[in-house]
């Protein structure tokens, strides 16, 4: 009787000690099945980063600039427009040395209507053109056109023994435009500058026209000048326009590496002499310098 007890007792304890060894192995099992050799949680990110960086490295390739050309200077202004400007010089356009045509360039005109014992009439007009090209350690050529277009018009404002400066936002012409007016007294006259600058996608214009009575003549009316000056600005940028096939899709194909951002023109905001050789003698306006 004794025996036949102890039996089932025994038989009962062995079943539960196996009972209770199957979860310890399933927890064992589960625990080597997650960690493996790890090679499929690698596969995975590597994966992962190989897939999120592609983009970054495609997001940072800079684009190309709109424009990819500039017009030639001296030809950015009608025969109407240069004789409605400078009357007396429509012929006499002078394009300034450039090491890259491609990126910079200007032209200038000057008219004397010389009206004998009733004084004359001094016009002064030059454009000159800047184009940016995109960088990939600078950025895109647009972006390093809007950083030269602002400090130009801000070295437009402090010129040196300036009177009456004053400036404006202009709307309508390319993206951003400012214009930048004052008098300037010389020994032959006052001289009334009028200083456009305008960004058009990656190239700045400016336009510069200034006019003064001579000789006893009245000076010109302020508000004349600036009419004439935005119409220049606005022909000068539809000339940049056309040059590119008329379309803001153009692209560039000139070298990224090249460095416009050089001044495009020396005599931005400057005048020429009376009548002289703008290269070699100063003029009514050529001698003006910034302020610290």
């Amino acid at each position: 009787m004794h025996r036949s007890v102890q039996r089932p007792r025994q038989r009962l304890t062995r079943i539960l000690v196996g009972a209770s060894a199957v979860p310890l192995m399933l927890v064992a099992s589960g625990c080597s099945s997650d960690s493996g050799d790890g090679s499929g949680d690698d596969a995975k990110k590597e994966s992962g980063s190989s897939a999120s960086s592609s983009p970054t490295e495609a997001a940072a390739v800079v684009k190309e600039a709109t424009y990819a050309k500039l017009p030639e200077p001296c030809k950015v202004f009608s025969s109407k427009t240069l004789k409605e400007l400078v009357p007396e010089g429509t012929k006499s356009g002078k394009e300034g040395k450039s090491e890259d045509i491609g990126t910079r360039g200007n032209c200038s005109w000057d008219s004397l209507d010389n009206k004998g014992v009733d004084g004359s009439q001094f016009r002064w007009l030059n454009v000159s053109l800047l184009r940016f090209e995109s960088d990939q350690s600078r950025g895109t050529g647009e972006k390093l056109a809007s950083e030269y277009y602002t400090k130009h018009a801000e070295d437009a404002r402090a010129v040196e023994d300036a009177k009456n400066t004053k400036s404006q936002p202009v709307s309508g012409t390319g993206n951003e435009a400012t214009l930048v007016t004052y008098d300037l007294k010389k020994k032959e006259g006052t001289f009334r500058q009028q200083t456009l600058v305008t960004r058009v996608e990656n190239v700045v214009v400016t336009v510069d026209y200034n006019g003064a009575g001579l000789a006893g003549n009245d000076s010109p009316k302020a508000a004349d000048l600036t009419k004439s000056a935005e119409k220049a600005a606005k022909e000068a940028v539809q000339a940049v326009v056309t040059a590119n096939g008329g379309n803001s899709g153009a692209t560039s194909g000139a070298d990224a590496s090249a460095s416009p951002d050089k001044s495009a023109s020396e005599s931005s905001g400057k005048g020429s002499d009376l009548g002289g050789d703008s290269d070699d003698n100063a003029s009514p306006t050529r001698s003006a310098t910034k302020k610290d």
